[in-house]
């Protein structure tokens, strides 16, 4: 049985198990479930902290989490990424009051105040720069104005709280995390129930991305059409009962499907449909 493990509460927690619904498997009813049997998926979820789930991992007590890769980093757990799902995504910047850094060269000798000290202090080593880091479980806004620090270093969205408590980004990103899919290091890859696992994630992923376009065009204009409508492999094309009509059927990206029934119905194209994909393999 596949064991693995989903974040129990937090930003990651309802999006991965919308996700996990999505591709098929049982959920748990009630937050306060820390584990249950997908008997008919042969699958086991634990529930767990969201910082604790690349320990786990790590440890071979589980197969695969779903965790953020900011706290994957974090933990220094042997642990690594095999998948992205495209949820849960922020960005990690350094921020301090106008005038003390321009860049991360600039912190040589000075302190910086943050939550995730594993990520800062590997950039930093990286980096080259010799700095101090101190770490805050949350509200590092303050550490400034408190002394403890005179930088931080936290996810930044809009700004805006930085700005109200008179700070500034400054710098090139530390890091873009978003929510992954992670197995203990060197783990074999080719492990049947974990390929499908990832499998059913990859087909949630596409079928979110893309969506089905059918429409109707006249012989002539078919090429213009399929140059529109490539789909993944090629295009689907029936010839209608009207003779020097075809129908056409492929997969569009969800975010162009309306930029690209405008073109096709500039060249002719009629009936032009999409239907949402729920599930798919490719």
């Amino acid at each position: 049985m596949l064991r693995i493990a989903v974040p129990n509460k937090g930003s990651l927690s309802g999006p991965a198990a919308e996700m996990l619904h999505e591709a098929g498997y049982q959920q748990r009813r009630e937050s306060k479930e820390l584990r249950i049997v997908d008997p008919v998926n042969e699958v086991e979820f634990f529930y767990l902290r969201p910082r604790d789930i690349a320990i786990y991992v790590a440890s071979g007590r589980l197969d695969v989490g779903i965790t953020g890769r900011d706290l994957l980093i974090d933990s220094g757990a042997d642990a690594e990424e095999i998948l992205p799902l495209g949820f849960a995504r922020s960005t990690f910047r350094f921020a301090a009051k106008p005038g003390t850094a321009n860049g991360i060269e600039d912190l040589k000798g000075r302190t910086v105040a943050t939550s995730y000290e594993g990520i800062v202090a590997k950039h930093l080593e990286d980096s080259g720069v010799d700095a101090s880091v101190v770490h805050l479980d949350g509200a590092v806004e303050t550490a400034i104005e408190l002394g403890v620090a005179e930088v931080i270093a936290d996810v930044v969205e809009t700004g805006t709280s930085l700005r109200n408590a008179g700070l500034e980004v400054f710098g090139e990103p530390i890091m873009k995390s978003e929510a992954i899919v992670i197995r203990r290091t060197g783990a074999d890859g080719e492990e049947p129930k974990v390929r499908q696992f990832l499998r059913r994630l990859q087909g949630v992923l596409v079928a979110r991305t893309y969506v089905m376009m059918d429409y109707d065009c006249r012989v002539e204009q078919l090429e213009k059409a399929v140059a529109l409508t490539p789909g993944l492999e090629s295009p689907t094309v029936s010839p209608l009962h009207n003779e020097g009509w075809v129908a056409v059927r492929a997969m569009v990206p969800a975010k162009e499907a309306q930029r690209i029934m405008d073109d096709l119905y500039a060249i002719g194209a009629r009936a032009i449909l999409t239907t949402a994909i729920h599930a798919c393999r490719l």
